[in-house]
């Protein structure tokens, strides 16, 4: 979330010069990506969402994919609703985002409704992911678990390293691959790598967290070297 987001969004001074992005960040505890720690995790988002509308931003982007998932199905619309409520009692309405939401969407939005998918998660939460992709009419065909557990070792993972792990990934009936279920599992520097390789679009839950917020700012949807969704064609 704050890697890849801003250098993407900051890529795209090439085409925008006139752009001026900051960024501003509210942490949620977590040192192990388990249900019981991800269900705590989530209890603090609103109070994240009320720091946050202190600056006044122009967007509100709540990162942690899983911990939404894990809550079952729809619940990003629920989060989404309170977060917002949270900013309208300090004064400072502003949009939601949730990148679980944003990865349904954005797949939405290229009329896709097939995709294989790569988590750091452990077995049993990747399921409980694929489970909630599912529940938004979005069939996944195929998933791999790299069953890292340590939320420090998820986001050291080496993003090229997931060129290698994607064919192991049974792409064949996918209209699209997900390279990162995940914000915290870097994938930024391989994604336009793997799309080539694949002749198949690729995106992560970054990128579509970055899709939703351009899109919420009206923004055109073009960031380069990241993928079919971030083209500019959507």
């Amino acid at each position: 979330m704050e890697t890849e987001i801003p250098a993407m969004l900051n890529a795209r001074r090439r085409f925008f010069p006139e752009e001026h992005f900051t960024f501003h960040a509210a942490r949620m505890r977590m040192m192990h990506v388990t249900p019981g720690e991800l269900k705590a995790m989530d209890q603090q988002s609103v109070r994240c969402a009320q720091e946050l509308s202190d600056a006044r931003c122009d967007v509100l982007a709540y990162a942690c994919l899983v911990a939404i998932m894990c809550q079952g199905p729809g619940y990003h619309r629920q989060s989404e609703k309170r977060l917002g409520k949270a900013t309208e009692e300090n004064q400072a309405p502003t949009p939601i985002i949730s990148s679980a939401g944003a990865l349904c969407d954005s797949i939405k939005a290229m009329n896709f409704t097939k995709v294989a998918i790569l988590t750091p998660y452990m077995k049993p939460l990747t399921q409980q992911v694929a489970a909630y992709i599912e529940s938004e009419a979005i069939r996944v065909t195929d998933s791999l678990s790299l069953e890292v557990s340590d939320n420090l070792a998820v986001g050291r993972i080496d993003p090229m390293s997931l060129l290698e792990h994607v064919k192991r990934l049974d792409i064949s009936e996918a209209d699209a691959v997900v390279l990162s279920a995940c914000v915290q599992m870097p994938s930024l520097a391989a994604i336009q790598r793997v799309e080539d390789a694949l002749a198949k679009p690729v995106l992560s839950a970054a990128v579509a967290t970055v899709y939703q917020i351009l899109k919420t700012l009206g923004l055109a949807a073009h960031v380069p070297d990241a993928g079919y969704l971030l083209s500019g064609r959507f």
